[in-house]
């Protein structure tokens, strides 16, 4: 049975629906909200599954990130699935009932970035989840025709969810340049520390190394493409990477890192953490190192799904929690359990199927 067929439901809509509510206060509510009307060139999306990113936790936990400050009431979550139910003004009706992944994204066609094709630097972009947009913890959502990418039935609801860090992890390893026979260094062994590594071996590196403070997680890290794990602080057992990935936003992993690559060699930020860091800059300059960050991603989907179809990425084997809506406060803190990867809601409720895999703990 494929999974178009174990996850559908009703295409009937209502008028209203359950969502997810963050306050300000970081208090979390399930509260009933009109179902949204696609415009035109929209579609309208029944979320099927919801990944939990470390950012959705943070702005729980500490209500902002950066500049990006939570003032008033908004719905978390930016990695997600579903199946079109209705569409707006100037799309082909035949898309309803597609399943898809979301790339959770508006930017403004217009802009001078968004034609040049790096739309994800848009000054104007309204990205879920990223105040005040609202982002898909709730039943349905609409989103431009273009970026609701269709998804084969080959693929899970949970992997279509993860395409989204996924994606981060391609436009990383594209920044650093990372091919056949090359070496790359990433720091953080989280979700997507551990999709770079899955990248660079798919891009041909040879040697991947994956570090992190916790022992549990450098461990998982074999699982999933490295073909080393030093502790932090015997990383410089390994010197003269091609490329260094931060993926922790640890400014003591980021000047460490820097340390370990090789002359002419690359490195590319990713993870958020400190605002401002010092940084090694005779030995950039001495070694001609490029330093370059990724903010999002542009143009991956299809990458991201055919890297999942193949075979050649595994997505599935990161979820490690499944929660409902009413239970979003517990997926939040899902993180904080050891050995956890990734928690995926589900809006609509997890299917049967799925619910003797659901728990409280790793799976």
């Amino acid at each position: 049975m494929t999974y178009a067929t174990q996850l559908s439901k009703s295409d009937r809509i209502g008028t209203d629906m359950r969502a997810s509510v963050l306050d300000p206060g970081g208090a979390l509510t399930v509260q009933r909200r009109p179902v949204p009307a696609p415009r035109p060139g929209d579609v309208l999306v029944r979320v099927s599954a919801v990944g939990v990113c470390g950012s959705d936790a943070h702005y729980q936990r500490h209500g902002r990130i950066g500049d990006h400050v939570v003032t008033a009431p908004i719905v978390l979550g930016h990695e997600a699935s579903g199946r079109i139910v209705a569409v707006g003004a100037g799309v082909d009706e035949r898309r309803v009932g597609e399943r898809v992944s979301i790339e959770p994204q508006r930017p403004d066609p217009d802009t001078a970035e968004s034609r040049r094709g790096d739309y994800n630097l848009c000054p104007h972009v309204r990205f879920f989840a990223t105040p005040p947009v609202d982002g898909a913890l709730a039943e349905y959502v609409t989103i431009g025709s273009a970026f609701a990418h269709p998804v084969p039935d080959s693929v899970s609801d949970e992997a279509a969810a993860l395409f989204e860090p996924l994606s981060v992890g391609i436009a990383a390893v594209g920044k650093a340049g990372v091919g056949i026979g090359g070496s790359v260094l990433i720091a953080g062994a989280g979700p997507i520390g551990l999709l770079c590594a899955q990248v660079a071996r798919v891009a041909g590196a040879t040697r991947i190394a994956v570090t992190d403070i916790s022992a549990e997680r450098r461990c998982l890290a074999t699982t999933f493409g490295a073909t080393e794990t030093p502790a932090p602080d015997h990383a410089a057992a390994g010197n003269g990477f091609d490329a260094f990935i931060d993926a922790s936003g640890a400014p003591s992993a980021v000047r460490a890192g820097i340390a370990h690559v090789r002359p002419g060699g690359t490195v590319v930020l990713v993870g958020m953490g400190a605002d401002v860091m010092e940084l090694p800059v005779s030995l950039i300059q001495n070694r001609e190192i490029m330093l370059t960050g990724v903010y999002r991603y542009a143009n991956t989907w299809p990458v991201a799904r055919e890297l999942v179809t193949s075979g050649r990425v595994d997505l599935d084997g990161m979820v490690t929690a499944r929660f409902d809506l009413d239970d979003v406060d517990a997926a939040l803190s899902a993180d904080r359990i050891p050995g956890a990867v990734k928690a995926v809601v589900y809006p609509g409720g997890v299917p049967d199927s799925l619910n003797d895999r659901t728990w409280s703990g790793v799976r």
